[in-house]
């Protein structure tokens, strides 16, 4: 088998697994691919890989989206979908203006993705660490979310152009403070995935089409399978997860994995 797809395989590994866990995955396939020596058309390949991810939430949540495309005319599912679209356009707009201006180039390396991941572990421990109270107005339904807690969500997913900080992260935990329950946030953030990602795949792919030869395109598809099998399992082990867990957890692995790619980093590993 040759070396790149054997590498494509693992970067499809790595995307599953944290694309949905609130440890980033675009910083750990910025890590992943510079210690493989894997840079795949310019950081298009990282990008056109969540596109398994998206297949993943469209097959886990099948029943309801196919059951929400036949009620799309009835006021609850047209809000469901309102509040998703208000949540995906603050991070949408601004990341394609940071495209369009370079920042986004910039700020993709180890040490940008240490900071934020030691950064957003302290504040996952602050959040799960506060006094926890039920709050008689929480959220426990994602078809009762408001356009304004919408609106929050979308705005905290903006910190997630920053590579490290996680979409899924930003987006759960903005969620959590804007009065949403653990499992609604979590299917929130999962519902958010699909315009998100599936229009940011679509996007980079048209920006570097001409770049792209035949190999590129068994490498995009060696990655995409993978990242959907593994995402459909991280998926469901997630929701298992949050139903009877915080994310303190996740906090100390960020703290941890944060200080080790500084080390690297310093050591020129990286």
């Amino acid at each position: 088998m040759p070396a790149d797809i054997i590498k494509a395989i693992i970067m499809g590994i790595v995307e599953g697994i944290t694309e949905y866990l609130p440890i980033s995955s675009t910083g750990h396939l910025i890590v992943a691919g510079r210690l493989l020596d894997f840079q795949a058309l310019g950081g298009t390949f990282e990008i056109f890989i969540q596109l398994g991810a998206v297949l993943a939430v469209i097959v886990f949540y099948a029943r309801e989206l196919w059951q929400q495309a036949r009620t799309i005319n009835q006021p609850v599912t047209q809000r469901i979908w309102l509040g998703i679209i208000i949540a995906f356009i603050p991070a949408g707009a601004l990341g394609f203006i940071l495209d369009r201006l370079g920042v986004l180039d910039a700020i993709f390396n180890p040490t940008v993705v240490a900071i934020a991941l030691i950064v957003g572990g302290i504040i996952f421990l602050f959040v799960e660490r506060r006094p926890q109270k039920q709050a008689a107005g929480e959220t426990h339904a994602l078809e009762t979310v408001s356009l304004g807690q919408a609106l929050i969500i979308g705005l905290g997913q903006c910190f997630s152009l920053i590579p490290g900080v996680s979409r899924s992260g930003a987006t759960i935990v903005t969620g959590l403070l804007a009065g949403l329950d653990r499992p609604t946030a979590t299917k929130f953030s999962f519902y958010l995935t699909i315009p998100t990602l599936g229009i940011a795949t679509v996007y980079s792919l048209v920006r570097n089409l001409d770049q792209v030869t035949s190999n590129d395109l068994l490498l995009l598809a060696v990655g995409t399978i993978v990242s959907f099998i593994v995402s459909l399992f991280a998926i469901g082990w997630l929701l298992r997860y949050v139903a009877r867990n915080n994310f303190i957890v996740f906090g100390y692995y960020r703290i941890v994995a944060g200080i080790i790619i500084l080390i690297l980093v310093a050591a020129s590993v990286l």
